[in-house]
């Protein structure tokens, strides 16, 4: 299902609604080897420059008082309620949800925090998907800027702003602010290469500046005078890092003039050697690719880099093609020089990253491989001819599904053309033409100019390896690696827009979607269209006679307007959603909310209305009022009487006709009117019954698992009571317990509790020990003293021991009270000892 939010008439902030949550965006898996290897999924890490832009002192200013911000539908904004300001570039800085929208009236940017919602999460009562933060900041140049602006571009950390114009570059420091005036930002500002793009419209003309997706501070720019030029923000912005002087014409050939002429250029993305290229694209349609180009200081990971140095080793040193040792010989050269990891590669390689150094060959410059060939089946060879399309070249872009890498080129006359490579690109050197390299004091690589030949080649002489038009068999029938060739590529469709025919070429601009890499967007006079592709040659292979889909998102009033968007952005947000956001050349801003592969109706809008009144759009999801309310009754003459009336007479027919012309008017008409509006809307009832019908088959299943576990749950909660009582029969027989009633004891009794087990720890066996020798020393007294005594009575006498005297009488009495009061003490300590055992049974219960 896709939401379309039109720009409504300008409405007081509402209340801030309760905060959302953003999550990370997700990582998409890089594209596999095309033809060799079975995919194996990776993550694939965008690496930043660590490097940062040179800081200048700024001026103290005051601090601003911030008040808690508003958040109303990012389309009501009013940096988009001036109508007479016109339309602006828009940039999105994904790092801290922050849409950059150029004002041309202000001459500075608007920066406006944005935060995406889920209306399913609250039961559909949200209508809006996309908010944006009252009041927002105003970032202007700190000097005049001198020409107009048309394209702003922002780097991955959103501290640097590219303002583009037709001649001229500026830098706009996000972060750098010179001064402020309540939320109007003065930011520091600097040209770029100012002595190569001179201020007058004579001079060389910008044709596409963009920055480099594996650096914040590189970014490249394509001239008119067939100039690839690539600088570094944080080394010098007059002069560029690295120049490539593109030469698409070889020596001694006549070509057409317009084959000179540069048009676009895309980067690649993460498969294999397409991180290190760029594809460049001229007016006849021709593709180029450049390759190794790496900026200086740039992080790579090093997982990748090792398989494609593995790559060359498996597949070019081992080759009996002297050409091909010979590349594979420069291609390793360039990887241990520009990456000098690799000599040292740790097992791990998982999630590190490789600095790029600054390396060119002295005597090698890089080849302009192209232009790239297209290969078809032999029967299809005449009728490829006829369906080139017409025109010339005005929009590239390079996307990365699976293991595919698509080129889509877009045509004047309204046409897409979508090619796939058939093979993996290699890096290639003109050998023998050197390169033009400035060097520090200390040797190091400071900036780099090469003369990019082309090494145009015959079609026919990539017939021996073309590969068939069915998909299975491409990657089987290709067997040209590392040969020195270009790549060739394989047409997927053709796709006519059915633009009108214009004095002019229309302008198409393409944009990738951020979710899907089989669907981008095109915008162009007529309004935004969005193409998803069913058959990629090696990622989808079975769905080889699928075309491509076409769904119109938006429908301007007016479809001969050269120009619709002058500013678009693609948002992924957290809910794994895709937002479209366009700014139009009006100045008003629309929102598309992409949550399905089904479109409805497209919205229709007026860009030539410029009156003061908002329009409200008309609703895409119901039909109008008016239709609904039926048509209003005729109004019958009251001086006429129809029975008085023959159906002969003149006066008879004349009545009747009049009551017949009524009856079309008011009943024929409506009923077509109805008709039109039912068609309209089949597409979107369609839509909206599929989508009922899965969620009412969701139902069912829920109804039928929820019915099922009925049973289950109602024996459970059986289970559970039966299980209570058992609990609390256990708790009653407890409570009949004797230490159940027992009190906490007072603070005598913890001290007297505390003694006892002093008693019962230290001296209650050495009590023990002494009782049993003192009553073993009393029994063996008494058996003396018994067993001594003779039967008459008379004390026999006994000659006194050695070492022993004799005891007298006195001393005899002084040892039988002692012997008194020790039984006395003993009973006692026995009392003590019964008293102490009944006191911890009583612990111990």
């Amino acid at each position: 299902m896709t939401r379309i939010t039109a720009p409504p008439p300008p409405s007081s902030p509402p209340g801030s609604p309760p905060p959302i949550r953003h999550s990370p965006a997700p990582v998409t898996p890089p594209s596999q080897r095309r033809g060799r290897h079975s995919p194996s999924p990776s993550l694939a890490l965008t690496p930043s420059s660590a490097s940062t832009s040179s800081r200048t002192k700024l001026r103290p200013t005051p601090k601003r008082a911030y008040s808690p911000a508003q958040w109303v539908p990012l389309n009501s904004h009013p940096a988009f309620s001036r109508r007479d300001s016109g339309g602006g570039a828009a940039a999105w800085g994904a790092a801290a949800s922050r849409l950059y929208a150029w004002d041309p009236s202000a001459c500075g940017a608007h920066r406006i925090g944005v935060r995406t919602r889920d209306p399913d999460a609250e039961n559909g009562e949200v209508d809006v998907a996309v908010e944006a933060a009252v009041p927002s900041e105003l970032l202007t140049p700190e000097s005049d800027l001198g020409y107009t602006v048309t394209h702003i571009s922002l780097n991955a950390d959103g501290s640097s702003l590219l303002l583009v114009g037709s001649y001229n570059l500026s830098i706009l420091y996000v972060h750098e602010r010179v001064s402020e005036d309540g939320d109007i930002i003065i930011c520091r500002t600097a040209p770029v290469a100012s002595q190569i793009l001179p201020s007058d419209s004579d001079g060389i003309k910008v044709l596409q500046a963009s920055w480099h997706p594996f650096s914040n501070n590189h970014f490249a720019v394509l001239t008119s005078d067939a100039v690839f030029r690539l600088f570094d923000l944080s080394s010098d912005l007059e002069q560029p890092e690295q120049e490539f002087y593109l030469q698409s014409i070889l020596p001694g050939k006549c070509q057409n003039a317009s084959a000179i002429c540069p048009v676009a250029f895309s980067y690649g993305s993460d498969h294999l050697w397409d991180r290190f290229s760029v594809f460049i694209l001229f007016s006849d349609g021709s593709i180029f690719v450049l390759c190794p180009v790496v900026p200086f200081g740039s992080d790579y990971s090093k997982k990748h880099i090792q398989e494609i140095y593995e790559d060359v080793n498996a597949f070019g040193l081992k080759s009996s093609n002297p050409n091909v040792v010979t590349n594979s010989h420069l291609a390793i050269a360039w990887l241990e020089a520009t990456f000098p990891d690799l000599l040292h590669q740790s097992t791990d390689t998982s999630f590190l990253m490789s600095k790029a150094l600054a390396y060119a060959p002295v005597d090698d410059s890089l080849t302009l491989q192209g232009p790239l060939c297209r290969v078809c089946e032999e029967s299809n060879e005449s009728e490829g001819k006829n369906s080139s399309c017409e025109g010339k070249a005005v929009g590239f872009m390079y996307s990365s599904a699976g293991k595919d890498s698509v080129l889509v080129t877009a045509w004047g006359s309204g046409q897409l053309q979508i090619d796939a490579l058939a093979d993996e690109i290699q890096p290639q050197w003109n050998i023998g033409v050197p390169s033009r390299l400035n060097v520090d004091s200390h040797g190091q690589i400071k900036s780099v100019a090469m003369i990019c030949d082309s090494n145009s080649q015959d079609p026919l002489a990539l017939r021996s390896h073309r590969p068939s038009s069915t998909g299975s068999n491409v990657k089987s029938n290709i067997e040209a690696v590392w040969m020195g060739n270009s790549p060739p590529l394989l047409r997927l469709a053709i796709v006519d827009l059915a633009l009108p025919k214009t004095p002019n070429d229309n302008s198409l601009s393409l944009f990738p979607d951020p979710l899907v890499p089989e669907r981008f967007y095109c915008a162009h006079g007529g309004g935004l269209d969005m193409v998803t592709l069913h058959f990629l040659p090696f990622s989808y292979p079975e769905m080889s006679s699928t075309p491509p889909s076409v769904h119109p998102l938006l429908t301007t009033g007016n479809s001969e307007t050269s120009s619709f968007l002058s500013g678009f952005v693609t948002i992924a947000d957290a809910y794994g959603h895709v937002q479209l956001v366009g700014i139009t050349c009006l100045g008003e801003c629309f929102v598309v909310e992409m949550k399905g592969w089904k479109e409805p109706t497209p919205l229709q809008l007026d860009i030539e209305s410029k009156s003061t009144k908002d329009v409200e759009p008309p609703a895409t999801g119901m039909i109008s009022k008016e239709l609904i309310a039926g048509p209003d009754p005729p109004i019958l003459p009251s001086s006429s009487s129809l029975k008085s009336l023959t159906p002969d007479s003149i006066e008879g027919k004349s009545t009747l006709h009049h009551y017949i012309k009524v009856f079309h008017e008011y009943y024929v008409e409506y009923g077509h009117k109805v008709f039109i509006e039912l068609k309209e809307h089949a597409d979107y009832l369609k839509t909206e019954m599929e989508d009922k019908q899965k969620r009412l088959e969701a139902v069912k299943k829920s109804l039928i698992s929820i019915e099922a576990k009925d049973g289950d749950i109602n024996k459970r909660i059986d289970r559970a009571f039966k299980v209570y009582e058992l609990l609390e029969k256990r708790i009653d027989s407890f409570k009949m317990l004797p230490a159940a009633n027992k009190k906490p004891l007072s603070q005598a009794e913890q001290e007297f509790k505390a003694q006892l087990d002093r008693f019962a720890d230290v001296e209650l066996d050495a009590l023990r020990s002494s009782i049993a020798a003192l009553s073993a020393r009393m029994k063996r007294f008494a058996q003396q003293s018994m067993g001594g005594a003779s039967s008459t009575g008379v004390t026999p006498w006994q000659a006194p021991k050695a070492g022993r005297s004799h005891i007298s009488e006195s001393q005899m009495s002084l040892l039988k009270s002692s012997l008194e009061k020790l039984s006395l003490l003993n009973e006692e300590n026995n009392l003590k000892l019964r008293l102490i055992d009944h006191e911890l049974k009583n612990q111990e219960q």
